[in-house]
């Protein structure tokens, strides 16, 4: 049975929920949760704002506008709700032993494939050993998945994953992991079909979604219909969504809200917000764990040179910039500013440590005992609003702290290509409900979205311990030391937690911004 030791003021309401449903108390008993797939299908047609990216295999996917281009045709285990709750989507529901190192999976019965295969535990288990191949370059779900893989081959470990019956799997870990069930709710865990492992969701396009997509060109747009012959386990209120690309200027997304060329946006931000209050537009707004980190690359190298490696040289950065500054002139003062280790107040062991003042004086005095003042910073961004500023902000206190900086904004196509790579950039990260989630997917040696190339086997298992620990409060004085160390080696600066935005035009529901940046495209519907 689910231990619960949440009295006397122990955790909060959010621990509670993530932590609950994660370890198998049903989602149901907190609300009602998923009533689209109990309505009727209706009718009509959506545009969202959001940019089309070139598509692949979904281990592979690196940004939320992926998954979202394809969830009417795929879905997952199991879906993250707004407040932390998790709930049962292709996974009806789930128990967990009391160390968590053992799950068993009850799937959802009646599904079935859009090529009329029934879905089932086979399939489950093929999504598993695909998810757990730790060679393939760029596979995220293997470090959400480490205790189901074998170190020795890289793959799924023998006996990690047991067929007990045609919808029912059960997961023995090596060790324990509270972030199994959060990390399936995860947009790289969409579950394919068993033979179309490893392909594209364009390639044949089988999924277990209401949705089929009739049209994708990254850069410009894509469409999902209604499959008119599919009767899935959850309804597609819309007959047609068109996801429409308008480039990274907010100006084109005001222009084409104006223009009644658009239903809904992806994103809004900062001083376009009053602009799109102005008309008439429904705004939803959430406090998050999503935020942007600007890192130097420790492992980068320019002809035998590492200039990041040097610990002096990172702290110099760090010191020389003012995460409320960034806020303010980045980001329009919207969010909340952040410590420089990647752990939110919202996180549920998140640990209050003592600050790190800004101390240009500092930093200058740093850079100059590593020999780098004259060391010329090449700092990346993409090319849009507000990840751009922030940078452009960032680049001007480090010139007025002395150093010399040459900024580089590239198109969105260059920067995808390139953003784990980088010898030193900004990049947007997701909310996740619990923050060695974060740590895990981020700062973990040779983690696939390890971009700042932080290698530190301390870390590593203090993180190990963390993820075991199901208590907030014992998990806390771990994650205490996390933050510290991670701040103290300067890994990243990270400036501020973001305030997510998005307006739809009056008569959309079921639209509001989720924490995670994903759309449930199903529970999409227009007023009647």
């Amino acid at each position: 049975m689910l231990r619960r030791d949440y009295g006397q003021g122990a955790i909060g309401r959010r621990e509670f929920l993530t932590r609950a449903t994660a370890l198998g108390v049903a989602a149901q008993a907190f609300g009602p949760l998923g009533a689209a797939r109990a309505q009727e299908a209706r009718g009509g047609s959506l545009r969202i704002q959001m940019r089309v990216l070139p598509q692949g295999d979904p281990r592979l996917w690196d940004f939320t506008e992926k998954s979202n281009a394809c969830a009417g045709l795929l879905d997952r285990l199991v879906h993250a709700r707004h407040d932390g709750r998790m709930e049962g989507a292709l996974a009806e529901s789930w128990e967990t032993s009391e160390d968590a190192a053992s799950y068993v999976l009850h799937l959802r019965p009646g599904v079935t494939w859009s090529n009329g295969d029934p879905f089932g535990a086979e399939d489950v288990l093929a999504n598993f050993e695909g998810w757990c191949d730790a060679g393939l370059a760029g596979n995220s779900m293997a470090s959400r998945l480490a205790p189901l893989i074998d170190p020795g081959t890289g793959r799924l470990r023998e006996g990690a994953v047991t067929i007990l019956d045609p919808l029912t799997l059960r997961l023995d870990l090596a060790w324990p992991d509270i972030t199994l069930i959060p990390g399936l709710s995860d947009y790289p865990a969409a579950v394919m079909h068993r033979s179309a492992i490893g392909e594209s969701p364009l390639d044949r396009q089988i999924g277990t979604g209401a949705y089929r997509i009739a049209e994708y060109q990254p850069g410009t747009g894509a469409v999902l219909e209604r499959d008119p012959q599919r009767r899935p386990w959850r309804a597609g209120q819309l007959e047609r969504i068109a996801f429409v690309d308008l480039g990274p200027d907010p100006v084109a997304m005001v222009e084409a809200a104006e223009d009644g060329r658009i239903d809904m946006t992806y994103d809004t931000i900062g001083a376009y917000v009053p602009v799109m209050d102005g008309l008439g537009w429904r705004r939803s707004e959430i406090d998050t764990s999503a935020t942007i980190v600007l890192r130097a690359r420790q492992s980068h190298e320019l002809g035998g040179f590492r200039p990041y490696a040097d610990l002096r040289v990172r702290r110099a950065l760090q010191l020389a910039v003012d995460n409320e500054v960034l806020l303010e002139l980045g980001y329009d003062g919207r969010g909340l500013a952040a410590e420089n280790h990647h752990v939110s107040p919202l996180h549920p062991a998140y640990a209050a440590i003592p600050p790190q003042r800004p101390d240009p004086a500092q930093a200058r005095a740093l850079m100059e005992e590593a020999g780098m003042m004259e060391y010329e910073h090449e700092l990346v961004s993409i090319d849009d609003d507000w990840r751009r500023f922030t940078t452009d902000v960032m680049a001007a206190q480090l010139r007025d702290a002395g150093f010399r900086v040459r900024r580089i904004i590239l198109p969105a196509a260059d920067y995808h290509a390139g953003w784990r790579d980088f010898g030193f950039s900004s990049t947007n990260w997701n909310a996740r409900e619990l923050g060695v989630q974060a740590l895990d997917l981020g700062y973990r040696s040779g983690a696939a979205w390890n971009e700042s190339g932080f290698a530190d086997p301390e870390f590593d298992a203090l993180l190990d311990r963390a993820k075991g620990l199901p208590g907030a409060a014992e998990r806390r004085e771990v994650m205490t030391r996390l933050q510290q160390r991670l701040r103290d080696q300067a890994v990243i600066v990270q400036p501020y937690w973001r305030r997510l935005m998005r307006h739809v035009r009056p008569g959309v529901t079921g639209a509001d911004r989720h924490p995670k940046d994903m759309i449930d495209l199903h529970a999409l519907s227009l007023a009647p």
